[in-house]
């Protein structure tokens, strides 16, 4: 438990049990590895359209919007 005191007003904060960690430090340790090379990257976005973002989900380079032109 902790104990505060403020302006006279004494509060009573129990302190909340320490989770453990659920994986075991060798599982930990390939985790964070995991973790440090994914924010290596490569990203991807952001995209112009949605038919961009598909195209890119599989592996494909969209094809360019069409613009109608004005005559």
């Amino acid at each position: 438990m902790e104990f505060k005191v403020s302006g006279g007003v004494i509060n009573i904060v129990p302190e909340l049990p320490v989770a453990d960690d659920e994986y075991t430090p060798s599982e930990r340790r390939a985790i964070d590895a995991r973790l440090r090379q994914a924010r290596k990257g490569p990203y991807h976005g952001p995209f112009d359209s949605v038919d961009e973002m598909l195209a890119s989900m599989k592996g494909k380079k969209a094809k360019a919007p069409r613009i109608k032109r004005r005559t």
